[in-house]
């Protein structure tokens, strides 16, 4: 009797599972913004409106992907009702904004919306569908002024000292905190940053911001050396096939915004800090640190890349020991 063959044990390759710091960063890369092209509405001008943002006006995914689900919002609040917002007057949309704030939305969604409404309707006026009258009508809330969240200087001292030396990303995590706090970049622009975009030489890098507009920006000593060690220990072994990007994830690939914001955080969390801390935090702190210490508010403003310098000046509210010192000294009663 022949004897039948043993079966051959089957090799789970996924049973090893990933350790949770993996997982972390490899979700970056597994939860990808939805294309903001592709909308569920049945207006083909929203899907045109959409279009012309992206190729006309060159506006980021997240961007597009704000005016996409904001007008989508309206056009569910128009449906409800039985007609559409291309026959909707200035009562009607009054009347969606009212019920956003009944609904609890804070005055910056409603403001935001309400930006999304007014834009979308200039483009319709601009393709031919008089929209002159509602927007005439549409007044914009004053929206809050939030104060941003900022970290002392000892405390971003020590957010970058957090990363594990023992740890082979350890350089990477450094050059990243470094950078995000030398150069005040926001998260999307670190993660699309090019090798061609770094100067080190000159210490700078040049950007590629919001609307596709371009600024240099110093990096200063401190980062320019991180970012050095980085290219030269990590960068290599994370690199397995040709990269452009400068900052790699742990599994070779460009690193992602969702990804980058997660890494922030954590350690945010392992150095003790009680804040929730993001890159945007750094970018905060970037610029606040620079006006605490006498910079011009013209050249911060161009160093963050704000179109308006209304926004920039927000951070001239944050720093008060800067204010009250200013007080003091050229105040008669100071």
């Amino acid at each position: 009797m022949t004897a039948k063959p043993s079966a051959t044990p089957t090799v789970n390759r996924l049973s090893r599972s990933p350790s949770l710091p993996v997982l972390r960063e490899l979700s970056g890369e597994l939860k990808r913004p939805p294309n903001p092209l592709i909308t569920r509405s049945a207006m083909p001008e929203l899907k045109s409106f959409l279009l012309y943002l992206a190729s006309e006006r060159g506006l980021s995914e997240n961007t597009l992907n704000a005016y996409r689900r904001d007008l989508e919002d309206v056009e569910d609040f128009f449906g409800d009702a039985g007609q559409s917002p291309l026959k909707g007057n200035a009562d009607d949309y009054r009347a969606y904004l009212r019920g956003q704030t009944l609904r609890g939305q804070s005055t910056k969604t409603v403001s935001r919306r309400l930006a999304a409404i007014r834009v979308f309707l200039r483009y319709l006026t601009a393709e031919g569908n008089d929209f002159s009258p509602v927007l005439e009508q549409l007044e914009r809330p004053k929206p809050e002024r939030d104060l941003p969240k900022i970290l002392s200087k000892a405390q971003v001292n020590q957010l970058i000292a957090a990363p594990n030396p023992k740890s082979f990303l350890f350089s990477r995590d450094v050059a990243i905190l470094e950078l995000l706090y030398a150069s005040g970049l926001r998260a999307s622009e670190l993660c699309q940053l090019k090798l061609r975009d770094l100067n080190l030489q000159v210490e700078c890098v040049r950007v590629l911001g919001k609307g596709m507009k371009e600024r240099v920006v110093p990096l200063g000593r401190a980062a320019k050396e991180s970012i050095e060690r980085y290219l030269l220990d990590c960068r290599p072994r994370l690199e397995r096939t040709p990269r452009d990007r400068v900052f790699l994830s742990r599994s070779g690939r460009p690193m992602e915004r969702v990804g980058l914001w997660m890494l922030v955080e954590k350690y945010g969390r392992s150095s003790g800090l009680l804040k929730h801390v993001s890159p945007h935090t750094l970018r905060h702190c970037f610029a606040t640190h620079l006006i605490g210490g006498g910079a011009d508010l013209r050249v911060v403003q161009e160093l963050l890349g704000h179109s308006d310098i209304a926004t920039t000046q927000i951070y001239t509210h944050v720093d008060q020991t800067r204010l009250k010192a200013i007080h003091e000294k050229y105040h008669p009663r100071g």
